[in-house]
């Protein structure tokens, strides 16, 4: 399997020298040369598989530089029951991504049962463990550089807290994140991780990484690496729990499901386009976003308009306080024919705050065999969707997940089961929960107090220079 950039203008690379490398260094994002495509008889196996032996029959289909023996293992060691252990609602863990049933045909499917209470330790705990043995392999060290609006830090910092030859300088927006979301990062006092709040929105940070991974010899010099979902292991292993999805919200594999992804930056639901793609029986995929709502402009109006750290408004979902989604540039590629010279068109647009219109091109018209519908929540919303879950279901939501039920509830079909993915824990948004509910949400007792723990980061301004400089500093 060979990686090709959304771009055009980059050499096809192995996965492990994507990994290490995150952007493509055409400033494009890295997509495999074809999507590995699932047999009936696969399915029909898999479906009695445990999540880590499922993973590792995806993920083989991705990663073949890594002989199978040492990939089975990383992924055995990854999928435990011990590392997803903070279960709710008499969920499975062993099942790793337990499905939760609000009544017949709706479900949200927890993913975020992991060390930092959200989805994305479904792949960063991977991620934490390719890198420590990719680099032991090949002798080498690498330092990420990394953004985020919420939960893809901790996730990131808790993967790769005490690996060796890892170092994690990870940008934030100063203030703009939850209480727990901060501590949960800041508290960490590891010497190999380096917090870094950002006078600004989480586009200003991303802007940052972009623009130091697009700086090639600064990257290859001081050995930069990504973990953002602009990193392609990120979508690989989030592919892997839409068929675990899948298998539990459906008897056989003559059914169709749909699932519905609260969704800023568009990665996780980038995963499972990808794994409606390879095969699997999704007749819908439903795109969330908050008030900040790029995506859904999109999906509605064919209209990609992105914003200005000005124009983005600071909610009670974190998050997805993101106006510009760095992995839509992956299935505008699938969209328009995988013509790279159609993408660095349009992102030549994009990357100059442009907006691009494809309604009336030849392009948007296959929109419909994708399958991508979308809506949008705004804080209202989220407090009664938490009041109407808590009262109908007896299921406390957060914030987040909270705007993918209220979008899903306006898009079932029938018949069709419907999957809400689940992002993080109440636990993460204690403010807004008060303020829906009037109650505290329960909170893992490792995670009890975390807030007045001893915190260390460092305001910086957007400055990519002075953050290239800290970087340096600091190796």
């Amino acid at each position: 399997m060979r990686y090709i950039s959304t771009r055009g203008n980059a050499a096809p690379q192995a996965f492990c020298d994507i990994l290490l490398g995150g952007l493509a260094p055409d400033g494009g994002l890295y997509l495999p040369e074809i999507y590995p495509q699932i047999t009936r008889a696969e399915l029909d196996a898999w479906r009695q598989l445990s999540y880590a032996d499922l993973a590792y029959e995806i993920l083989s289909k991705f990663i073949t530089d890594i002989p199978a023996v040492d990939l089975k293992a990383l992924v055995a060691k990854t999928y435990t029951a011990q590392v997803y252990c903070h279960t709710r609602n008499g969920g499975d863990a062993a099942q790793i991504t337990p499905l939760t049933k609000l009544e017949d045909g709706l479900y949200t499917q927890e993913l975020s049962n992991g060390p930092t209470l959200a989805f994305k330790d479904m792949a960063m705990q991977l991620l934490g463990n390719l890198f420590e043995y990719v680099l032991d392999k090949r002798g080498e060290a690498i330092n990420i550089l990394g953004a985020t609006s919420g939960d893809t830090g901790s996730a990131a910092e808790y993967a790769m807290r005490g690996k060796h030859n890892v170092k994690v300088f990870m940008l934030s927006p100063d203030g703009k994140m939850s209480a727990f979301q901060r501590a949960q990062m800041y508290s960490l006092q590891d010497e190999n991780i380096f917090n870094i709040a950002v006078t600004g929105m989480f586009d200003d940070a991303q802007d940052i990484v972009k623009a130091v991974s697009n700086d090639a010899a600064f990257k290859a010099k001081n050995k930069i690496g990504a973990v953002n979902s602009i990193n392609w292991a990120r979508v690989a292993a989030q592919i892997v729990y839409y068929f675990q999805g899948y298998f539990l919200a459906t008897q056989s594999n003559d059914e169709q499901v749909a699932f519905t992804v609260p969704s800023g930056n568009f990665g996780n639901i980038c995963a499972g386009h990808i794994a409606r793609q390879m095969g699997l029986p999704i007749a819908r995929l439903v795109l969330a976003t908050n008030e900040n709502d790029v995506l859904d402009e999109f999906f509605r109006t064919g209209v990609y308009r992105p914003r200005t750290s000005v124009e983005t408004s600071v909610t009670s979902s974190p998050s997805m306080d993101i106006s510009k989604a760095s992995n839509f540039e992956r299935f505008v590629f699938d969209l328009v024919g995988r013509d790279p010279a159609v993408v660095r068109e349009l992102w030549a647009k994009v990357d100059k705050g442009e907006a691009f219109d494809l309604s009336a091109t030849a392009h948007w018209a296959k929109m419909p065999q994708f399958a991508f519908v979308s809506g949008k929540s705004t804080h209202n919303d989220r407090i009664k969707t938490i009041r109407f879950a808590q009262g109908r279901y007896n299921v406390m939501l957060d914030t987040h997940t909270a705007d993918g039920l209220k979008v899903a509830l306006e898009n079932r079909l029938p018949g069709v089961p419907m999957v809400v993915l689940e992002t993080a824990q109440p636990a993460k948004f204690e403010e807004t929960i008060r303020e829906a509910l009037g109650t505290e949400p329960v909170r893992p007792a490792d995670l009890k107090g975390i807030e007045n723990l001893p915190q260390r980061v460092v305001v910086m301004a957007p400055d990519v220079t002075a953050i290239k400089q800290f970087v340096v500093d600091h190796l």
